[in-house]
């Protein structure tokens, strides 16, 4: 456990910007709490326990509904932190994850349907390999969504 959360520290550390550990069980805990270290664990809590899909859909765990992605490096951090439930979404088309992730994107309501099949029907190119990465995957979704004539306005 401790090597899992040292390997997953060193795979967020990148992103452990003061006031930018997302929300969730880990942000939580580490509250008030500042410097590096407080901030990888929060991160690395988050990721582990899976829970910022549920705190954000619910409200609950210092999410909110309303949020507003202020830049490319919370999708990115959302997207790692729940790769593999985006994995398992993306392959069958539907899912919270999945519906989360469409949200943070700004994919309307009427254009779900469709940005949801995209991502099954496109999912070897999304997630090329076992060990992909987040950046991998928002690169690659966004190149697949620039190729649909119905989503391309959706892409960055």
């Amino acid at each position: 456990m401790i090597a899992l959360a040292a390997l997953s520290g060193a795979v967020f550390m990148g992103t452990a910007h003061a006031e930018n550990t997302g929300c969730g069980l880990g942000t939580m805990v580490w509250d008030g709490q500042s410097g590096i270290a407080p901030q990888v664990l929060a991160v690395t809590t988050n990721g582990i326990s899976g829970n910022q899909t549920f705190g954000i859909t619910s409200g609950t765990l210092g999410c909110s509904q309303d949020g507003v992605v202020e830049s490319s490096e919370k999708l990115a951090m959302f997207t790692g932190s729940n790769i593999d439930a985006l994995a398992r979404d993306m392959a069958t088309g539907e899912g919270e994850s999945l519906h989360v992730l469409a949200d943070l994107m700004g994919i309307e309501d009427a254009d779900k349907p469709a940005f949801f099949a995209m991502t099954r029907d496109n999912f070897e190119q999304i997630f090329r390999s076992n060990d992909v990465t987040a950046e991998d995957v928002l690169a690659a979704l966004n190149d697949t969504l620039a190729d649909d004539a119905a989503l391309s306005r959706y892409a960055a």
